[in-house]
């Protein structure tokens, strides 16, 4: 008996020594190095936002950054809201905080915003995140977010060459002229070919009013082409806004009287009292906007109209202020008195009813103007002038064409034709022999 129970009491010895050496294996193992940890690169941190990345740009609230590109300038976050919550958020962010919208989805398909304050312009793109499995995982401060919608922004400065269009940019629409020098004459004229690629779309004489246009230094393309270096997008059917028609405006008349200094239009001081609140002296297209209202050429508190204090740059022209603005360029003399029964009677525009009472005498007036009518020109023969349709930049380039009233005027092609003749030379039998 005496043995039995020595032998359990060593076998109970056995057991727990037994416990104990398997508890201390797993402790050991509890305090081993993760070997995953070992093979990892222990030199990755935190993706941190640039510290001169500037405080007026919103940042979508539960976002987490990705990546920094493009020495601080391109900045990638993802987020778990969908692409429509991201979207209303920046549209919001910016429209209360005194940004302009220069660019907006036109469609469903795109979802990218262009958006500029003071000398700050800021590319939002907004996509679907999609990882591939061959992608680098960039860590995060939140590794577990299922993230659905990646969020890009690039932004730069007014003194950054991305800052300024440049020709043959998404964003470059005709010549941008320096605030304190004039347009006449081969000053600040474009450069970039007429040989625009994609005017198969609009019809051939409007075809040749844009072309000769572009040959003239008034219009430029809208983007480069990837097929050819010397045939560029015009993008004739795309929407054209207040600022861009401003901008060919001024410079159409000016390149067409380049010979008539009296009827050119003086760009404004940068010094001047900005007539409009949305257009600041630092506005890019300042010197253009304002010398217009100088002139008394489109409506704002100068020529008495109390209630234009914003001229809405980037908004989109339409035909009832396409006419407005153009038509005293034509007449050079006060508009008629104009009426809805008059317009009706002269045009037989079912809509005259719509369109606004300022408009109404630059329509009547350019009835006036005969074959010559800008209406005829850009619109062909209609019954219906949408007065608050959108302009197209085909159809802005149509108006822009001929500047005259009653068979007194010139077109571009007169005004290309000096440039395109050379100089006749003298021989010396043409010389007057003097008179003894």
């Amino acid at each position: 008996m005496l043995f039995d129970r020595y032998s359990v009491l060593f076998v109970s010895l056995i057991a727990g020594f037994s416990v104990s050496l398997t508890a201390c294996e797993g402790i050991e193992r509890s305090l081993a190095p993760d070997p995953q940890l070992q093979t990892s690169p222990q030199t990755q941190t935190l993706v941190e936002l640039p510290a001169d990345f500037p405080k007026e740009i919103p940042v979508y609230p539960e976002s987490q950054l990705q990546a920094v590109e493009q020495n601080g300038r391109k900045i990638r976050w993802t987020t778990a809201d969908p692409i429509n919550f991201v979207q209303s958020f920046y549209q919001k962010e910016f429209q209360a905080n005194g940004w302009q919208i220069i660019d907006r989805p036109t469609d469903d398909s795109s979802n990218n915003l262009v958006a500029r304050r003071n000398d700050l312009q800021v590319n939002l793109s907004i996509a679907p995140f999609n990882r591939t499995a061959t992608q680098t995982p960039q860590p995060t401060a939140s590794p577990n977010i299922e993230a659905v919608t990646e969020l890009a922004i690039e932004y730069s400065r007014g003194t950054d060459s991305a800052a300024t269009p440049q020709p043959g940019g998404s964003n470059f629409v005709g010549p941008v002229p320096s605030p304190d020098v004039g347009i006449s004459a081969g000053a600040n004229a474009s450069t970039t070919s007429s040989n625009f690629n994609d005017l198969d779309s609009v019809p051939a004489q409007v075809r040749q009013y844009i072309e000769d246009l572009a040959a003239l230094g008034v219009l430029t393309s809208n983007a480069a082409s990837p097929k050819s270096d010397s045939a560029v997008a015009f993008e004739p059917n795309k929407t054209i806004s207040r600022r861009s028609y401003a901008r060919w405006l001024v410079t159409a008349n000016n390149q067409i009287y380049a010979n008539s200094p009296g009827k050119q239009i003086r760009l404004a001081s940068p010094t001047a009292q900005p007539a409009f609140q949305d257009v600041p002296s630092s506005d890019r297209d300042f010197a253009l906007i304002q010398g217009l209202a100088e002139a008394g050429l489109i409506p704002s508190p100068l020529s008495g109209n109390s209630t234009a204090v914003l001229f809405r740059p980037d908004a989109p022209l339409t035909r009832e202020n396409l006419l407005l603005w153009k038509v005293p360029l034509d007449t050079r003399q006060a508009l008629p008195n104009a009426s809805v029964d008059s317009v009706k009677q002269t045009w037989g525009f079912q809509d005259a009813a719509r369109i606004d009472p300022l408009a109404l005498r630059a329509v009547l007036a350019d009835f006036q103007n005969g074959e010559q009518a800008n209406i005829r020109r850009a619109f062909g023969y209609t019954t219906l002038l949408q007065p608050k349709k959108t302009v197209t930049r085909a159809e802005a380039a149509a108006t822009l064409w001929h500047f005259g009233y009653q068979g007194e005027g010139i077109t571009a092609k007169e005004a290309l034709t000096p440039k395109l003749q050379p100089s006749p030379a003298i021989s010396p039998s043409a010389t007057p022999e003097s008179t003894p």
